[in-house]
């Protein structure tokens, strides 16, 4: 009887593989996560974009800024596009909203990006200026 030799891996060789495997992805698995966070914030500055674009063309209508989203077609609060961010208009500090608007945008709770605390708030000013709240501050933008 002819014997035929055995092929195959063992039950440990499989051990091995699936701890390096693991290692792996406890280590690759955060850097991921940060880097779709950091891609997720692109939604909260293209929404401030349009929603201070609106406002732009409000204020040649009428002469006027709103605090109001729904005179610029927009809910209020306006969701972002992708949803991770809801955007609110106020006037500005020590203005009024008929001559000029703050515009933020927040993470929406029970998303992906209310988990980031690098920027969790980006806010848009009529004059332009640009902020960001967060560990890393006006590095968000």
């Amino acid at each position: 009887m002819a014997r035929y030799p055995q092929t195959g891996f063992t039950l440990m060789e499989l051990m091995i593989v699936v701890a390096i495997v693991g290692a792996l992805l406890l280590v690759a698995l955060p850097g991921y996560e940060s880097q779709l966070q950091k891609g997720r914030r692109v939604d909260a500055m293209q929404a401030l974009q349009l929603v201070a674009s609106l406002q732009e063309n409000y204020m040649l209508d009428r002469s006027t800024y709103t605090d109001d989203l729904t005179e610029l077609n927009l809910a209020d609060p306006y969701i972002s596009e992708e949803g991770h961010y809801s955007v609110t208009a106020d006037a500005c500090a020590g203005g009024t909203i008929a001559n000029c608007y703050l515009l933020t945008a927040t993470p929406v709770a029970g998303k992906p990006q209310a988990d980031d605390t690098r920027c969790t708030e980006f806010r848009l000013s009529s004059t332009g200026n640009k902020s960001a709240s967060g560990s890393m501050g006006n590095d968000c933008w």
